[in-house]
């Protein structure tokens, strides 16, 4: 039997990591009493139940009680019962934006400060942080992409890294993305604005893939950044614990150049042992293709 415990922040996405199991044929639970729990798993133990795989929601609508979550935890390895523990994280501000756009009150703030109540909950449940098998940081992720995460770890027959890494392009004139961690301009490459016959294309078609990448220097910097990204990536998981890290290509607009270079980067990455995911923030924005750059 498979038990899946899935917790984490409020706003975060465990109602859908919850369906995406249930799609995968769990049989789940939400928001179960922890004083249930013990119950429960004596039903699920039960020889005439014949669920093999089972998902319970456990979070901070439990209230005072979720403290007594962790001797619930410890009783269950005394008896030699297997289970493990999904964590679902977001950024504050994150949060704090999902909260307002879907018009909901945090489990702990009747009608105080959004982000106080927040960061009350972080507090009680970092043991649960820290007792974690899989923690997914679903700052930048959308919901498809969540659901492609739960099925990696819980569908798929390998190893699951914690560490999500988006590359994401960007247009210098729209501004440098705030959460990105690490940013790189990609502006002395050559330029395919200036030639008509790629000026509406995108790093997206071949055409502008081929005039970016004939110049010695960007085959040069795709490669030396590939290794240097590879390096950190590893660096920051293994040693920072950190689960998410997003990486900004930058050019004038971007169209051309920087969705050139994260679509590539993005591909030579992925042979890495993490999940990746590329973003194109402004390749849409048609006052580049008028002439506004």
């Amino acid at each position: 039997m498979r038990f899946v415990i899935v917790t984490g922040m409020s706003g975060a996405g465990k109602s859908t990591a919850l369906k995406s199991l249930e799609d995968m044929g769990y049989f789940c639970v939400d928001n179960l009493p922890v004083v249930l729990i013990d119950k429960f798993i004596e039903l699920i133990s039960d020889r005439y139940f014949d669920q093999d795989k089972i998902a319970v929601g456990v979070d901070i609508r439990s209230g005072e009680t979720l403290g007594d979550l962790n001797d619930v935890l410890n009783k269950m390895r005394e008896n030699k019962f297997n289970f493990e523990i999904l964590y679902l994280d977001a950024s504050n501000k994150t949060l704090v934006k999902r909260f307002k756009e879907t018009r909901r009150d945090h489990p702990l703030t009747s009608g105080g400060s959004i982000e106080n109540g927040i960061n009350e909950e972080r507090k009680r449940i970092a043991f649960l942080s820290n007792l974690a098998d899989y923690t997914v940081d679903t700052s930048n992720l959308l919901t498809r992409e969540l659901k492609a995460e739960i099925i990696k770890i819980f569908s798929m027959d390998k190893d699951y890294n914690n560490m999500i890494v988006t590359v994401m392009s960007f247009g210098y004139k729209f501004g440098i993305p705030q959460d990105a961690d690490y940013v790189f301009d990609v502006r002395f490459m050559p330029n395919p604005y200036y030639e008509e016959e790629l000026r509406r294309k995108t790093g997206n078609d071949e055409e502008v893939r081929e005039y970016v990448m004939n110049a010695p220097e960007s085959r040069e910097f795709l490669d030396q950044l590939s290794k240097m990204i590879g390096f950190l990536i590893k660096e920051f998981n293994e040693k920072e614990g950190r689960h998410q890290l997003i990486i900004g290509i930058g050019c004038t607009g971007g169209r051309h150049r920087s969705v050139t270079i994260a679509n590539l980067l993005y591909e030579k990455l992925s042979e890495l042992p993490y999940s990746f995911r590329v973003f194109h923030r402004d390749v849409a924005n048609d006052t580049y293709v008028k002439g506004e750059a």
